[in-house]
């Protein structure tokens, strides 16, 4: 289900302050990187991945494809940063960045 605008407003103001917890380099979309990439989610819901591609293009290419394979939503791309979203099954209050910027 696409995010709606409120949703990602409020998703790009708490992911400001994050600092990248992967990344994706020479080694290409490996299946120990989509494993890495799913627990993060899982953990964070939401999480910033750093994307080392030479051209525009092949970052926006790397950021699909990690979408996809996590099963993801990307709610921002600025430079080599993308910001994605994926609600957990059951939230980890201790581990959540939206429920720790909630309060919950």
């Amino acid at each position: 289900m696409p995010l709606n605008k409120q949703d990602k407003q409020r998703f790009k103001s708490i992911g400001h302050h994050l600092k990248p917890v992967l990344i994706f380099g020479g080694n290409g979309l490996t299946e120990n990187f989509v494993d890495e990439l799913n627990g993060r989610l899982e953990d964070h819901e939401l999480i910033k991945v750093k994307v080392n591609a030479e051209t525009r293009e092949d970052r926006a290419e790397v950021i699909a494809a990690l979408c996809e394979a996590g099963d993801c939503e990307l709610v921002q791309s600025i430079g080599t940063i993308a910001l994605l979203y994926r609600a957990a099954k059951k939230p980890n209050p201790k581990l959540s960045n939206l429920l720790r910027a909630t309060g919950e």
